[in-house]
């Protein structure tokens, strides 16, 4: 009953086609609420790693493009490859850590910046077969990877991330290594809560459209203050080419860091229970079936399709994709829910991907401008986390749920506090256990397996 409601509180159901200019304003709605989460991951990877600005904007273009074609593929469904829902894919935050880690291992070792981006987008390849295979063995993979196991994860994740935004509050690493002196300074930290300040207004805003917007405001307004401060230098995009073509493989062809294969598995195998959760959101809100063979055709079909798109998009040197679920609220606001609006998006999505000063433009973002909104979005994937263990209910945050989460945590954040505690082991497994994400992770997955539940009350 509940189902056949939301369906007929849709203007457009999952296969009804909208006319073109209803498609392109709805098309529109989503791209304000997913463009800076997609763009964001490649800024800050490339401004870490410290690449040049042609590569920024490639790299930002074509994580446009990549997640184009995903969403594409999501929405569409090729063969058993896709969800055949309007489920947006983009650039994934869940793989920075991993990605940052394994750029800077290659980096240290002298490796070029097409060695290290060749790595990491061959390590991402290869571990996006764990995604394909666990599609297969959804009804499996749920009773082991529980919301209390994907919450820890969620968590770390979204902790481990805070460091990366507070730091580019202050100015960026090279800033705070190599002129500490300008680091932090009034005129960095005014940006950077200028920014921080106008999400937070906007967020609490009583319109759903302003809300799901408020990032993307925030970001524009900071941007606006850093070039009336001077702080921007707009010139160097005239050296930038008008258009620029996909090229697939073009900082060479596939290395793979195998110290970062585990940790990036993990991450893969996460992803899958994240999307799970958001392909059912998306089908609910649609008014289409979340139980029966329906739904498990197209949560194996999206899950599936999650993993060749992130194998696709480092064809395209672009990082992992997965399924947004900001978008989900995009749908309940409009009551747009036609997966034929996709098909708008994703077409916008790769004709933004064939521009380079759309890169160039978002790659001079100054540091604290983007630390100022990176802060609270990092911040929020590990309140995220949280909200996830307390969907485990009472049977989840139990003893035993609570013993699961102090060890995890323990260990996970104890690594990244104190990383000497790893000094005397062999450097693989120094390598896989240096990411408080892989430690607390599998601690999570192998206490929830081996200790045992209690048993249930017998009544008299």
């Amino acid at each position: 009953m509940q189902q056949e409601a939301l369906k007929q509180d849709m203007i457009f159901g999952l296969e009804d086609k909208p006319n073109i200019p209803t498609a392109i304003f709805a098309a529109l709605q989503h791209l304000l609420a997913i463009f800076i989460g997609i763009v964001t991951p490649p800024i800050i990877i490339c401004g870490a790693l410290g690449f040049d600005l042609a590569t920024k904007a490639f790299i930002i273009n074509m994580a446009l493009f990549a997640s184009g074609i995903s969403t594409l593929i999501q929405a569409r469904r090729i063969g058993p490859i896709g969800s055949g829902l309007l489920s947006i894919q983009g650039t994934s935050f869940t793989f920075l850590g991993t990605v940052l880690a394994i750029g800077f291992a290659v980096k240290n070792d002298g490796g070029s910046t097409n060695d290290i981006l060749a790595t990491i987008f061959g390590t991402c390849f290869v571990c996006a077969s764990v995604e394909i295979v666990f599609s297969r063995f959804i009804k499996f993979l749920r009773t082991f990877i529980t919301p209390l196991v994907s919450g820890i994860v969620v968590t770390l994740i979204g902790l481990s991330l805070i460091r990366v935004g507070i730091t580019d509050m202050g100015g960026g690493q090279w800033l705070m290594d190599n002129k500490p002196e300008f680091y932090a300074t009034g005129a960095n930290l005014a940006m950077a809560f200028s920014v921080l300040a106008i999400i937070i207004i906007f967020n609490r805003s009583k319109k759903p459209m302003v809300r799901l917007s408020s990032v993307f405001i925030g970001l524009a307004v900071g941007y606006i203050i850093a070039i009336a401060m001077g702080k921007v230098n707009t010139g160097s995009l005239k050296d930038l080419s008008i258009v620029s073509a996909p090229i697939p493989f073009k900082f060479g062809f596939f290395k793979i860091h195998w110290g970062y294969v585990i940790p990036m598995a993990l991450l893969y195998l996460i992803t899958t229970v994240e999307s799970i959760g958001d392909l059912t959101a998306t089908s609910m809100i649609s008014g289409e079936p979340i139980e029966g063979d329906v739904y498990m055709k197209r949560i194996s079909g999206g899950v599936l399709g999650d993993g060749v798109n992130s194998a696709l998009a480092a064809v395209f040197n672009s990082f992992p994709n997965t399924t947004f679920s900001q978008n989900n609220g995009v749908i309940q606001l409009t009551g747009v829910a036609s997966r034929y609006v996709a098909y708008f998006i994703a077409g916008l999505l790769m004709l933004f991907g064939l521009f380079p000063i759309v890169g160039g433009i978002f790659s001079i973002i100054p540091l604290p401008v983007l630390g100022g909104a990176t802060i609270i979005m990092f911040a929020t994937v590990a309140a995220s986390g949280i909200r996830i263990i307390a969907t485990s209910g009472v049977n989840g945050i139990n003893r035993r749920g609570i013993m699961i989460m102090a060890i995890s945590f323990g260990l996970g954040l104890g690594v990244v506090v104190n990383p000497m505690i790893l000094q005397n082991l062999p450097p693989f497994v120094k390598q896989v256990f240096s990411s408080g994400i892989t430690t607390g992770g599998l601690t999570a997955i192998i206490l929830n397996i081996v200790l045992p539940k209690a048993a249930p009350l017998k009544t008299a």
